[in-house]
């Protein structure tokens, strides 16, 4: 078997020609340079013709995979989180080297890989990825403006109130256009720079939100999970766009690692301790279910019910019993998807197995 591994790379791409069989002897391999563009790519996979291309999960493997599986060759995609790749105690580590380790790994069959969901699933992560930027930079907005004001004695309402329309109109009131602010009123100018960049940051987050509720309508597994209480609209497309195929999780337990919301393990002979979260997987994900499940603590109900049983009446740990609430919050979704049903709230019997 030939495998053609590709350690990608901004502007070039090292790539090593790898026969099975090679062991780690790297010398009998051919090691060789193209640009990453999608010309010299395909011209590589053309001419080497690899029963199967190894590469690493990174913003380019989503159109070389889609070019490779395109000219029918088999696909690896490296899992680049997984601590199987972590190079901690080399002291070398180099293009080539990444590629050889790539290549024999596939090769024995311990390469750790990712599922690599089709185009539109991705374009749809993408979407979802680009609002929580815009809302973050609309965050850093309205914290310079209230910044200003704090340097001038001021106080702006607290919360929401300072962007409600009639804030918002206030806010227009005191500001001016810099040009014509005197030196004792550089401050007014500033707040009219910093508004007209928070309406233009509203507005692209408006449009963006319109087209995710389109996509999220026409997908009858966003409107299944929005049966669920306390789920809204984002929550139940990150959920579907993530998961994606939610047959290639074997339980629930897979599903809460997926996310990092199971603890670390440590055990060695006699010794067996539990740390935090391991926090792998998506953190937008985990911190809405987060938010989620405080909402729905809030609200009574299951959650409520599982958050108290957990916390056991200590303060103390509160984190621990909401981010067992926001597991199994997960896990009853991504149970929705599998089997295709609508919310049922759970009974006794379930509350205790959960």
């Amino acid at each position: 078997m030939r495998i053609l591994s590709l350690d990608l790379g901004k502007f070039k791409t090292v790539f090593l020609d790898y026969l099975c069989g090679s062991g780690m002897d790297a010398s009998g391999c051919q090691f060789g340079k193209v640009p990453s563009t999608r010309e010299a790519i395909g011209e590589l996979l053309a001419q080497r013709k690899p029963h199967r291309v190894v590469l690493e999960a990174g913003n380019n493997s989503g159109w070389v995979y889609d070019l490779a599986v395109g000219l029918g060759i088999a696909v690896q995609v490296v899992n680049v989180n997984d601590e199987r790749w972590e190079w901690r105690r080399t002291k070398k580590k180099r293009d080539r080297e990444d590629a050889f380790k790539a290549a024999h790994m596939s090769e024995l069959g311990t390469l750790p890989t990712i599922h690599m969901p089709k185009p539109q699933v991705r374009q749809w992560r993408a979407l979802i990825e680009g609002r929580k930027t815009l809302v973050e930079r609309l965050t850093a907005v309205k914290n310079s403006i209230r910044a200003i004001f704090d340097r001038q004695g001021l106080a702006l309402p607290r919360g929401y109130k300072a962007w409600t329309q009639a804030g918002l109109a206030q806010l227009a009131r005191d500001a001016k256009p810099l040009a014509q602010c005197p030196m004792e009123e550089l401050w007014r100018g500033m707040v009219q720079c910093e508004l007209e960049q928070y309406k233009a940051l509203a507005q692209q987050i408006e449009v963006m939100e319109k087209k995710l509720d389109e996509i999220a309508q026409a997908d009858q597994r966003v409107v299944r999970l929005r049966t669920a209480p306390s789920v809204g609209p984002r929550l139940a497309e990150m959920v579907v766009a993530l998961l994606d195929d939610p047959k290639r999780f074997k339980n629930g337990r897979r599903v809460g690692c997926y996310v990092g919301l199971t603890p670390r393990i440590w055990q060695s002979g006699e010794s067996y301790r539990e740390g935090h979260i391991s926090r792998c997987g998506n953190g937008l994900l985990r911190g809405l279910l987060v938010e989620v499940s405080w909402l729905g603590v809030w609200r009574g109900g299951w959650m409520k019910e599982v958050y108290e049983r957990v916390r056991r009446g200590s303060d103390k740990r509160k984190k621990i019993a909401i981010v067992a609430v926001a597991r199994r919050l997960l896990v009853r979704l991504w149970a929705m998807m599998r089997d295709g049903t609508t919310w049922r709230e759970p009974g006794m019997r379930e509350m205790a197995a959960a």
